[in-house]
């Protein structure tokens, strides 16, 4: 017979409280739990491993996520688990593809080659626009959300782009590629500034670098566990 574990055995495991292992199971972390004839829940080897399967995926799917795959896994809903996994290595992959864009743009404006085409300093919307292959509404709406910062020329009162904003505007269109929020992007472009000088900008690019392996290394610890926890439930 397998023994019953009490909240206070699965919790201790991961230095959680009782009343976290029972926040848990009304999130459907855990499978059902039954209880016994005084009403005391009695939790298994399962209800552990699940629990270890739900905190070992959290890292890189996030909390609400990694529910929403346990929720499925109990249910044998695996179509709807498997695109919950596929989606969060959708959204991994094309970040690491927004990191090796953005790395390439900053090295080609390193290089004066994206800013060669300016020939004053300056460019207007409509130029910058042309220049990215974008449409100058777009340009305005990114000033809206605080991606952009022009300056307006003082006799016409025209938005002028400098060789700073261009490089905030060549940034802002890889990362819109990627599938990044227009706040998410100014506050990525803000960390950009605050960096600075090329070494301060190359640790940026370097933590950025290491947030996603690490979120890989955590998908593939998860993915262990959620495997070790589908087949102690088929048995």
């Amino acid at each position: 017979m397998t023994r019953a574990l009490r909240p206070i055995d699965l919790a201790d495991e991961h230095g959680l409280s009782s009343q976290a292992i029972r926040n848990y199971e009304a999130q459907g972390v855990l499978p059902p739990v039954t209880r016994s004839a005084t009403g005391y829940r009695q939790y298994t080897p399962l209800h552990a491993q699940a629990l270890r399967a739900f905190l070992a995926m959290r890292p890189g799917h996030g909390h609400q996520r990694s529910v929403a795959i346990m929720v499925a896994a109990h249910g044998d809903d695996t179509d709807n688990m498997f695109e919950l996994i596929d989606t969060t290595h959708a959204e991994l992959l094309a970040e690491r593809g927004s990191l090796a864009e953005v790395t390439e743009s900053l090295a080609e404006l390193a290089g004066g080659e994206a800013t060669r085409p300016m020939t004053t300093g300056e460019l207007t919307v409509g130029e910058l626009a042309h220049q990215l292959d974008l449409h100058p509404a777009t340009l305005r709406k990114w000033e809206a959300a605080g991606v952009l910062h022009p300056q307006r020329n003082p006799a016409t009162r025209y938005r002028v782009y400098s060789r700073s904003d261009v490089t905030d505007a060549l940034i802002a269109r890889q990362l819109r590629r990627g599938g990044y929020l227009l706040d998410q992007i100014a506050e990525f472009l803000v960390r950009l500034r605050e960096a600075g000088d090329e070494a301060s900008l190359t640790d940026l690019l370097r933590t950025w670098r290491t947030r996603l392996e690490r979120r890989g290394e955590a998908l593939l610890a998860g993915a262990a566990e959620l495997h070790r926890y589908l087949r102690q439930r088929a048995v």
